[in-house]
């Protein structure tokens, strides 16, 4: 099997912590020039592509700009820094709980995206992280969901981060969670929920439909007080959103969810109360690189749990 040849280096550095953007042009096209393209291929519209071009801002494998009317060739690469949005800084600090030479391990909080996506891309955690440790090469093995806090596993070398990422698509890592929701006493549990889960691409919510089960959770009860439990839930699988929407299935719905069991109004800008009370409390793995084992723990409390009345107002 021939192995995928790597793309070459940037010859542009990072902003912000942002890698600039990479594409590279297909084979089988037919355009006439890279500007051509870009304008059909990118949604910034054809002035925003010829402001870029005539700026010098769009440069190809020698840091050199591209000029309008350069030919269109098969395979090439092209690279440019998007125009980063204006962003909504999100006012909780992002937790170093590990570090060495092969991987750092953060401590996310809520409403931070892991990696930069959509309009969320200077103010992610691994933005954050680049500049605050001076490592440009740094990159996440995996992701948590933008409200969900707890523990993220980024890799400091390049050619290693495949060998990470492994761990979690082979399941060769132990993940514990917390969860704060309503408190049913006549929820029997311990119990391992099992079903199929779907999310169609452009919907918001994940949803349960018949078929053979893709998601297993494990979940337990920790204790409860006023009518609210704090829940220790053990992920099998990986599917999107799965311990939300199974918490949802057995009526207790995780505090603060906008998603489950309703898809509620979004959250205005700069909101950042309430938030989902899901925390990445524990992971665990072998190092594939070092074969150290590892065991870290959030050390972060659930704000509905330690202090109901300041999460709830």
């Amino acid at each position: 099997m021939r192995r995928r040849t790597p793309p070459p280096p940037s010859p542009l550095p990072q902003r912000d912590g942002v890698d600039p953007v990479r594409v590279r042009l297909p084979t089988g096209d037919a355009w006439a020039t890279v500007r051509d393209h870009l304008v059909a291929r990118l949604a910034a519209g054809a002035g925003v592509i010829d402001g870029m071009l005539d700026a010098g801002r769009i440069v190809d494998v020698t840091g050199r700009p591209v000029p309008r009317d350069m030919a269109y060739v098969p395979g090439m690469f092209v690279w440019f820094h998007r125009e980063l949005p204006d962003e909504e800084h999100v006012p909780f600090e992002v937790g170093v709980l590990y570090r060495d030479e092969h991987v750092v391990v953060a401590d996310k909080p809520h409403f931070l995206a892991t990696t930069p996506r959509g309009s969320h891309v200077a103010e992610t955690a691994l933005a954050r992280l680049r500049r605050q440790l001076g490592i440009p090469t740094l990159g996440a093995a995996h992701r948590l969901d933008r409200l969900t806090a707890g523990v993220v596993l980024f890799t400091v070398r390049p050619e290693e981060r495949g060998a990470y990422q492994s761990l979690f698509r082979d399941r060769r890592v132990a993940k514990e969670y917390e969860a704060v929701a309503p408190y049913d006493p006549a929820l029997v549990l311990p119990r391992t929920v099992r079903s199929r889960i779907v999310k169609e691409r452009g919907a918001m919510a994940a949803r349960e439909v018949e078929g053979e089960p893709n998601a297993v959770s494990r979940v337990e009860l920790l204790e409860h007080r006023n009518g609210r439990a704090r829940y220790r839930l053990t992920p099998r699988t990986g599917q999107t959103h799965q311990l939300r929407l199974h918490m949802s299935a057995l009526g207790a719905p995780i505090l603060g969810d906008p998603l489950y069991p309703v898809v509620t109004g979004p959250v205005p800008t700069g909101d950042f109360r309430r938030p989902l009370q899901l925390l990445a409390r524990v992971l665990e793995f072998t190092d594939p690189v070092t074969g150290h084992e590892h065991r870290f723990v959030s050390p972060r409390e659930l704000w509905a749990w330690s202090s109901y009345e300041e999460w709830a107002g």
